[in-house]
């Protein structure tokens, strides 16, 4: 399927490694041209290292951190006019009420929830002056399945589905699609160390994570292709009319009322 991306621009944050580097990497193989930001360099270089070996796209890099002062504006200057942005970037930790104080809780919405927030906001200015642009929000299906364990996690990714929803709900009326993604487990180092935070929560051993993972449909978590797939196609025209939804990719997982 021709998704008719070729000689589109897109911005993508958290770019250096997991689902980023995988989003980058299709979004490579529809010939697109790319803006990748991370803090890691070495990550970036290798990426991009990567994508210009095989593909004849445009791949600028960005390394930065996003929610130092002013780093947002100048890397929306530094970017000019992107027809796609990819909000990736962030990790909250996992834990209960008890593993966080107000500045723990606060570090870790600071890139993730006002990240996505910030830098849509100033993403979204140019393209409703253009008239075209979308947004994807890569979010966790732990905001629709509340997690007493991932508490933080949990409330940060429920207010990006609501920012996402409102914005979404009126964004085509000024050309600008909004939409966002709830993937459950991934095949990132990031599911391998929730899973040992929760068998050491609930077993006191995390070398018990692999008896969760079991648990998961088909026994695995998804692949970071299944997710990156699914956002070139949102981010097509072939998706037009999609926005201010969010679309869970977790095999079923929140269905069964258990977010692993």
């Amino acid at each position: 399927m021709d998704l008719g991306l070729l000689g589109r621009t897109v911005l993508i944050t958290g770019a250096s490694q997991g689902i980023g580097e995988g989003v980058a990497k299709v979004f490579a193989e529809e010939g697109c041209n790319l803006h990748l930001t991370a803090r890691n360099v070495a990550n970036l270089e290798k990426v991009r290292a990567d994508i210009i070996a095989t593909h004849p796209v445009s791949v600028m890099l960005h390394p930065m951190d996003l929610t130092a002062p002013g780093a947002i504006e100048r890397l929306v200057a530094a970017v000019g006019d992107v027809d796609i942005l990819i909000n990736n970037a962030g990790v909250i930790p996992g834990g209960n009420l008890a593993s966080f104080d107000e500045k723990s809780w606060r570090e870790g919405w600071e890139l993730k929830v006002f990240g996505y927030i910030n830098l849509t906001r100033a993403v979204y200015a140019g393209m409703k002056a253009r008239g075209r642009g979308v947004i994807i929000n890569d979010i966790g299906n732990a905001g629709e399945r509340y997690d007493a364990d991932y508490i933080a996690g949990t409330a940060g990714n429920a207010s990006l589905m609501a920012f996402t929803r409102a914005l979404g709900g009126r964004s085509l009326d000024e050309g600008v699609r909004v939409v966002g993604i709830n993937p459950g487990p991934v095949d990132t180092e990031r599911i391998y160390k929730l899973l040992k935070r929760r068998a050491m929560d609930w077993h006191g051993d995390e070398s018990r994570w692999r008896e969760l993972m079991a648990r998961y449909p088909l026994g695995r978590p998804a692949s970071v292709r299944e997710i990156a797939d699914l956002m070139a196609f949102l981010a097509s025209d072939r998706s037009a009319y999609t926005s201010g939804v969010i679309f869970t990719v977790d095999g079923g997982i929140t269905s069964r009322s258990s977010i692993i």
